[in-house]
C-alpha cells in the first residue's frame, strides 16, 4: 500500500480519502503548521506522495522524501512547488484546476461592484464621525457600467467565468491571453486583444486572471498602469506578485486609478516592512476613502469550494499515482 502525506492535518478524518483510494494507498496526517521542516523525518521517509493546501514545497524539503513520487497542490496556483527539483527528481506535479471558479469569479464582479457603484465609498462616508451630506459623492469611480470596457487579463477558466458574469452585467468585454486558441472570443462572444499594451489602453476596468509564472511576476507596474484609461479600476484576484504594490500605490495617489481591489498581495500574510499602500489602508487615510478594497486571499472560499478541494485532490491523487493517469499534471516547463 502506497503512503500519501497530508502535512498539514486539514481534515478530522481520512474517510473520504480510503473510499478514493480503495486500498491503493492511505493517508497519513501530519501536524504541521507553518512549513514541511515540521513534518519528523520519519514520516517524509514513509511517503510515496504529497498533498498540500498552503505549505511549500521547496528543494530543500524534498530532499527529506527519498520515495516521493507525486505532489498534488491543492488549489490552482503552483508557484510554490519547486517544479524544477520535482522534475529532476521524476516527481510528477498536479494542481486542482477546477475548484473554486464561479468563487473568484464572483468576488472579482463583486469587487469591481462595489468600486464601480460607489459602494464602499458611500458606505464609509455615512459611518464616518460625522457623517458625510445626505447625497451623492461625486467621484470618478462611479460610471454606468455599459459605457466601459472590461479588460481581462488571462482567459483560463476564472477568467472566462468573469467574462461571461462581466457581459450579464453590460460590459464591453475584452481580454489578452496568448495560450489561448483562435476562436476562444468567438465561442463566449468577447473581443480579443493582440498585446497587453492593446488590453490596457482600453480596460476601464481591468481584471487579473493569470498564473504566477517568471513571464507574469510584475507584468503589470508602472508602466503598465500608465496606460489604462484615466480613472480605471484594477482588481487582482489572482497572486499578488503580479501587480507591482508600489506602482499602484502612486497610481491612486495621483488620481491615474480611481480605484482597486485586492484579494491577493505579493507576501501574505504581510511582514515588515508593510507595503506602504497597505500601510495607507490600514491607517484609513483618507485619500483612500472609498477607493480601495482588499480581502485576505478569501476569493476561494465558500463551504462547497473546500469539500471541492478536498474530493478533487484526492481523486487526482489517485489517478495520478494508483492509475497513472496525467490528471491535471503541470509540465514541467509550463512557465
Amino acid at each position: 500500500m502506497l503512503n500519501v502525506l497530508e502535512p498539514e492535518g486539514l481534515y478530522p478524518d481520512t474517510a473520504l480519502e480510503d473510499r478514493i483510494f480503495a486500498g491503493g494507498a492511505r493517508v497519513l496526517q501530519g501536524r504541521a503548521r507553518a512549513s514541511l521542516a515540521e513534518v519528523p523525518d520519519a514520516l517524509c521517509a514513509e511517503a510515496d506522495a504529497l498533498m498540500t493546501l498552503r505549505m511549500a514545497v521547496p528543494a530543500d524539503q524534498l530532499a527529506r522524501f527519498p520515495k516521493l513520487r507525486a505532489v498534488v497542490r491543492m488549489g490552482v496556483g503552483y508557484d510554490r512547488v519547486d517544479r524544477a527539483e520535482c522534475a529532476r527528481r521524476g516527481i510528477t506535479v498536479c494542481n486542482i484546476p477546477d475548484y473554486g471558479t464561479e468563487e473568484v469569479a464572483d468576488h472579482a464582479i463583486a469587487l469591481v461592484l462595489a468600486l464601480r457603484r460607489g459602494l464602499a465609498l458611500h458606505h464609509d462616508a455615512q459611518r464616518a464621525t460625522p457623517p458625510a451630506a445626505w447625497g451623492v459623492i461625486d467621484t470618478p469611480l462611479v460610471r454606468r457600467l455599459s459605457v466601459q470596457r472590461f479588460g481581462i487579463l488571462g482567459l483560463g477558466r476564472i477568467g472566462t467565468a468573469v467574462a461571461l458574469r462581466a457581459k450579464a452585467f453590460g460590459f464591453d468585454v475584452v481580454f489578452f491571453d496568448p495560450l489561448r486558441p483562435n476562436g476562444a472570443e468567438r465561442a463566449i462572444g468577447v473581443r480579443r486583444a493582440a498585446s497587453l499594451e492593446e488590453l490596457l489602453a482600453q480596460s476601464d476596468v481591468l481584471s487579473i486572471h493569470a498564473p504566477l509564472t517568471r513571464g507574469t511576476r510584475g507584468m503589470v507596474g508602472a508602466a503598465e498602469l500608465a496606460l489604462l484609461p484615466a480613472g480605471a479600476v484594477v482588481v487582482n484576484t489572482a497572486r499578488g506578485p503580479i501587480m507591482d504594490l508600489d506602482a499602484l500605490e502612486a497610481a491612486l495617489r495621483t488620481g491615474r486609478i480611481a480605484g482597486a481591489g485586492l484579494d491577493v498581495i505579493p507576501v501574505e500574510p504581510p511582514v515588515e516592512p508593510v507595503p506602504a499602500l497597505l500601510r495607507a489602508y490600514r491607517a484609513r487615510e483618507s485619500w483612500l476613502d472609498g477607493r480601495l478594497i482588499i480581502t485576505p486571499h478569501s476569493a476561494f472560499h465558500t463551504p462547497e469550494a473546500w469539500d471541492d478541494i478536498r474530493l478533487k485532490s484526492a481523486e487526482t491523487m489517485r489517478d495520478v499515482l494508483l492509475r497513472g493517469l496525467a490528471t491535471n499534471v503541470i509540465p514541467p516547463d509550463a512557465d
